[in-house]
Parts: structure tokens; C-alpha cells; sequence
């Protein structure tokens, strides 16, 4: 069943790659992923997809030009497609991935919630579409620390445009769900733990937009449940 629908995925997406090799390598990606190995990394989703080396998945990942956007597009019209539910619910929160270096985008000593303490990490923005059917990712952003965004030069080593600037992790959670809403995508609530809900500006701006929201938010807060 997985495999059929891996198939099923990797077709909408399938066009915006030129050449064939990016796209099975895009579909390899994918199996990987999802196959019950210990690590995943280079190397080990090379050698499950019968490869004898990481390289391909490499040019695929690194450097072949394709848009991640329009790719996230193809992927969540499937969702729609297949999960869709004007009773939905749009969930944000964010999430830590530990690293050793200092190289990767965005890594720095911050609070994971992976570690459930602070650690060398990059930390990602995501926002979940939840139905009865089922729950999956639709939308993602990378949190930048200004220990990135205003070291210019050590953003381009690590490819990230000039005109890339900070943004809070609440900027970003309105950003996903704004585009959620312009995508027209079928949905009723939006949910959030205390380090979103706390943003009086956002629940200000749903209540405004008319989208229901639960949001965890601190006990010293004061919550206004209409807006003139």
C-alpha cells in the first residue's frame, strides 16, 4: 500500500524535475524516508534504494534546480485530494533537529523540543492538517536566529538568498496559515501550544478572519474573545 502511494505522490510532483534522473532520485528519497532504517542519511538511504553511493541523492538534494515550493503546492493538493474536511484542523507548532556542526542553515545552541532541553539544533516552523482519515505536514518553515540573519556572508555559504531576513517563529506560523486560507484550503480550526498563542496580534487576526482557534497561551494573559 505505501508503495502505491508513494507512486501516487511522487506523480504530482513528477513534472518539475527536467530530467530523469532527479526524479527517480526524488522517489528513492521518499521510500527511504519511510523504510525502518536505524539512520537516514546519504549513504543509507543510498544503499536502500540498491545505489552504490550517496551521490545521486546528493545531486538531487544539493544541486539540481528545482522549486521546493511549488513541490510543497503538488503535495498538498493531494492531501486535499485525499484528506480534505471543512471540519479540519490546521495545527502549528515546532520541532528540533540536533546537529555537531555549525554549517547547517539556522543551527545554533537554542531550546529543542525534540531534546526537551537547549541544544546545538535547527528548529523548523511546522503547520499539520488533521482530519478523522488521517494528519500530515502541509507547510514548514526554517527558523533563521539573528546569529544567522545578520551574518550575511555566513548565510550565502549556506545558500540562503540575501533578501532572507529574520522572522519570529509566531511571523511564520501566519504566514503558513494565511497561505492555507488563500489556497483555499478546507479547514475550521487552527490550534497551537503557549509559545504561539501568547501572540495577542494573531488571535486578534483569526478572530477578525473568523477562524475558530484553540490556543494554549500563559495565565497572566488576558484574552479578548470579540473583536469590534
Amino acid at each position: 500500500m505505501w508503495a502505491r502511494e508513494l507512486d501516487a505522490v511522487h506523480e504530482r510532483f513528477v513534472h518539475r524535475f527536467s530530467r530523469s534522473e532527479p526524479r527517480d532520485s526524488a522517489l528513492a528519497y521518499m521510500r527511504g524516508l519511510i523504510a525502518p532504517l536505524q539512520r537516514k542519511n546519504g549513504w543509507t538511504l543510498a544503499e536502500e534504494a540498491g545505489h552504490t553511493g550517496p551521490d545521486r541523492i546528493h545531486r538531487m538534494l544539493n544541486r539540481i534546480e528545482w522549486d521546493a515550493d511549488e513541490v510543497l503546492d503538488d503535495v498538498r493538493q493531494y492531501v486535499v485530494d485525499n484528506l480534505g474536511d471543512p471540519g479540519a484542523v490546521l495545527v502549528v507548532d515546532d520541532t528540533g533537529f540536533l546537529k555537531k556542526g555549525t554549517r547547517s542553515a539556522g543551527v545554533q545552541r537554542q531550546y529543542s523540543g525534540t531534546a526537551g532541553r537547549t541544544e546545538n539544533c535547527q528548529v523548523g516552523v511546522f503547520l499539520a492538517y488533521a482530519t478523522d482519515r488521517g494528519r500530515t505536514l502541509i507547510d514548514r518553515r526554517l527558523y533563521l536566529p539573528t546569529s544567522w540573519t545578520d551574518d550575511r556572508e555566513r548565510c550565502r555559504r549556506a545558500g540562503i538568498d540575501d533578501e532572507v531576513g529574520f522572522e519570529t517563529k509566531v511571523t511564520m506560523a501566519k504566514a503558513m496559515v494565511r497561505h492555507a486560507i488563500a489556497d483555499r484550503i478546507p479547514f475550521r480550526w487552527v490550534t497551537a501550544d503557549a509559545a504561539y498563542g501568547f501572540s495577542k496580534s494573531w488571535r486578534s487576526e483569526l478572530e477578525r478572519a473568523d477562524v475558530f482557534h484553540v490556543m494554549a497561551t500563559t495565565r497572566h494573559d488576558t484574552v479578548v474573545t470579540r473583536w469590534a
